[in-house]
């Protein structure tokens, strides 16, 4: 279901770089979560082979794949190392193909077949082709190099958003036209320009989809892809049986800690799934509502992410939330001094800028 592309995709922000004890731990990590596919890297790339081992170490119960161009010289260079899947890279849209190869329609296709015919005998249940920049393309002209590559052999057609310019419903009707014309598996590749990629990889998955590409954070060229950590969480907690997966989301903090470390990219604190303070509260109807049930507010509990829960009080907090707070650190207040205490709480919160801590709130319902 999720094809992880940290290692290549991710790689390729500005100034990334994994040294092999950052690789080997994203691998590790990874493997915990559960992640089915991993997109290791690609043909060409220096230390490839020894990097395939590593993850093969690191990662046992998932498939390993390379990226490479259309290229046979390429696809078997990756398939030497020994990658599981072989994806090769083929532009769809004509501004593309002028552009970078300056080939016609024609030649394009026939450069396809003959790189597929050279590849025959050399596992060709292996290979995956990419269409890059398939959301400008022409869609007949898309359907015919994948209905092309499936006749000779290839096992996935990988639908690449280059530019980032889908919404949801343009990936909805995009995925369904594919699904429908293509028996073999059909998967995703989002970028986040507008930031819609993970909205983009859920619609295609909603929509016939087998499989999504995703990093952690979502880093990648430019804005990045679609984020692993919250296609994972979506598809172990909320997505339709159909689609749902075990994956265990407790090694995602921690995991995209480290990339955020090695790569010098921020984890906001409000980060969907693994920001720090997704499950603090503070305002008052929010804080009542989730002291009487979590989950008329949280989608998730935060024992799943390795979070806990925070109920702090300050200048948004009410009667409800202060009376909270009094009966969780064991302390008593007469009902017509709770106005009084809410405004002291209140006041002191705005004039340190922040929540009150669980001591300096004792100390100020002590102080009467």
């Amino acid at each position: 279901m999720l094809i992880d592309t940290t290692l290549r995709e991710g790689e390729q922000l500005y100034a990334a770089y994994f040294t092999w004890e950052e690789k080997a731990a994203i691998l590790e990590g990874l493997a915990v979560l559960g992640v089915e596919e991993i997109e290791v890297g690609y043909a060409g790339q220096e230390g490839l082979r020894r990097l395939l081992r590593l993850a093969r170490r690191a990662a046992p119960g998932a498939r390993l794949s390379v990226w490479c161009p259309c290229r046979a010289q390429d696809a078997l260079l990756a398939l030497d190392c020994g990658a599981d899947v072989v994806h090769m890279g083929l532009p769809a849209s004509d501004r593309h193909r002028d552009s970078r190869l300056h080939l016609s329609r024609g030649e394009l296709l026939r450069r396809l077949e003959s790189v597929l015919r050279e590849l025959e005998d050399h596992g060709r249940a292996t290979l995956s082709l990419g269409l890059e920049d398939v959301s400008s393309a022409d869609p007949d002209y898309s359907l015919a190099l994948a209905r092309e590559a499936r006749s000779m052999g290839v096992s996935r057609v990988r639908l690449a958003d280059t530019l980032g310019s889908l919404a949801p419903e343009d990936m909805a009707g995009l995925m369904r036209r594919f699904r429908a014309e293509l028996d073999c598996a059909v998967a995703v590749h989002c970028h986040d320009d507008f930031g819609m990629a993970t909205a983009n990889a859920v619609t295609a998955l909603l929509n016939g989809a087998d499989q999504a590409d995703a990093s952690l954070l979502g880093i990648g060229e430019r804005a990045g892809v679609a984020a692993l950590e919250e296609l994972a969480a979506w598809l172990g907690v909320r997505a339709p049986e159909r689609l749902r997966r075990a994956y265990d989301l407790s090694i995602l903090p921690g995991l995209c800690s480290l990339v955020s470390r090695v790569v010098d990219v921020a984890v906001p604190r409000t980060k969907a799934v693994v920001g720090r303070d997704i499950f603090a509260v503070e305002s008052g109807l929010h804080a009542h509502g989730v002291a009487r049930d979590p989950s008329l507010f949280e989608p998730f509990s935060p024992e799943i992410v390795s979070a806990r829960r925070v109920l702090a009080l300050g200048k948004k907090s009410g009667r409800a939330a202060v009376r909270q707070g009094l009966s969780s650190l064991g302390l008593r207040l007469p009902d017509e001094l709770l106005p009084w205490l809410v405004r002291l709480v209140r006041r002191e919160s705005e004039s340190l800028g922040r929540p009150l801590s669980d001591e300096e709130f004792a100390a100020l319902a002590g102080g009467r």
